[in-house]
């Protein structure tokens, strides 16, 4: 459906008069701190920089005007006010669209968010994609398969951020396509590290699939070998206690618990430190691992969900696998000591991420998603109802940037 080609857009562009392309990206904004909130952000502006494509944006978390937004201050309440507003946003801003690209996470949130935009999007008449980000999508299937595979069979395509999630989907007869995430190098700037000290970032959620006190086992290994090592924690969440709890009973130093860190304060923390530790039980593709290769960190990882699929062991990182905080310390010194394997990493993880994820990239591959679902409904040959109606021209933005 995705190779339309140079013919598809040719036919589109007759059938459409060469207007914008419009596409609505419906995701958290950034009062979200976390993966998607950025990734949607950053797809924005690499998409505002192509022409012939018109961008919105509705959030899933929008702010109530006025004194109302008093009631998302109210727990339970604010869930329920803040999904009336969004409903209401997607009803009266979907009509000037050809696209709605809805990003997706798992279980309960993906009744609350994605759903209600395939709903309003095919009833609609527009071509939806289910951009699907989570990496528990595994769990998510088996636990809600009987809700969430009939939702998602409804959207004209199924896109996801790695190579891992296709095979997830495969499994539950589920056809995905793959767009990476975005890092941008004019916001995440290479240092180079020469030597290596051991100062040591996490980045990550403090929620139990996360695994955060790997890392901090990890470090108090390392801190064996380099009594003087730091760590920087970057990160909040309902773990919080229970880390800092562990940290001093590991009798742990040097180890800074900065909190959760704005995406615009994000290169600072990056440039201060020189090795990137992750430890998640489960993932998908982190962002935070493409930050990583952007800034010079040599990067140590588990092997969960999709990270196997853009880390190459031994050419642009380590991994060990999950839970083993042991391993990451030993591969963690193993960096420290070995100036020129660690070196080779950063170049191969620089290489790779130069070609892969740039919002350039990233971006035009995401208009040629676009480009081939709109001009294959142009096909006299679609079936009946998959045509999207001729819309107004002149789309507006919604809850812009």
């Amino acid at each position: 459906m995705f190779g339309a080609g140079r013919h598809g857009a040719e036919r589109l562009r007759g059938a459409a008069g060469d207007r914008p392309l419009r596409v609505c990206i419906v995701a958290p904004s950034l009062d979200i701190l976390g993966g998607q909130a950025v990734q949607a952000a950053r797809l924005r502006q690499g998409l505002r920089r192509l022409r012939g494509v018109v961008v919105g944006f509705v959030p899933i978390n929008p702010r109530l005007p006025g004194l109302l937004h008093l009631l998302q201050r109210v727990r339970y309440l604010r869930t329920v006010v803040t999904s009336v507003r969004y409903v209401w946003m997607l009803l009266t801003s979907l009509a000037g669209y050809d696209i709605v690209h809805v990003f997706a996470a798992s279980y309960f949130s993906f009744l609350l968010a994605p759903t209600p935009a395939i709903l309003v999007g095919k009833w609609r008449r527009k071509k939806v994609i289910l951009n699907y980000r989570s990496g528990e999508a595994e769990d998510h299937l088996r636990r809600w398969g009987r809700t969430a595979i009939p939702l998602i069979r409804l959207a004209d395509a199924l896109v996801v951020p790695s190579g891992y999630l296709v095979d997830v989907f495969a499994r539950v007869g589920l056809r995905a396509h793959t767009v990476a995430n975005i890092v941008d190098f004019d916001q995440f700037r290479f240092r180079a590290r020469r030597p290596l000290r051991p100062v040591f970032l996490s980045n990550q959620n403090f929620e139990a699939h996360y695994n955060v006190a790997c890392v901090l086992r990890a470090f108090e290994r390392i801190q064996g070998s380099y009594p003087d090592a730091r760590l920087m924690v970057a990160g909040d969440g309902p773990q919080r206690a229970a880390l800092r709890r562990l940290a001093d009973e590991l009798h742990l130093r040097n180890v800074e618990f900065v909190g959760r860190v704005p995406p615009d304060r994000m290169p600072s923390v990056y440039d201060a430190a020189d090795v990137y530790l992750n430890a998640p039980d489960v993932d998908n593709m982190p962002g935070s691992i493409l930050e990583a290769f952007a800034s010079g960190l040599p990067v140590v990882t588990t092997d969960a969900g999709g990270i196997p699929y853009i880390v190459r062991h031994g050419e642009t990182g380590l991994i060990v696998s999950r839970g083993d905080h042991e391993g990451m310390a030993a591969a963690a010194t193993r960096l420290l000591a070995d100036p020129a394997l660690a070196e080779r990493l950063i170049s191969g993880a620089l290489e790779d991420s130069r070609r892969k994820y740039t919002p350039q990239a990233v971006a035009a591959e995401w208009r040629r998603v676009y480009e081939g679902l709109v001009a294959y409904s142009a096909w006299p040959q679609t079936e009946p109802g998959a045509r999207c109606e001729p819309q107004p021209s002149g789309a507006s933005e919604v809850g812009g940037a």
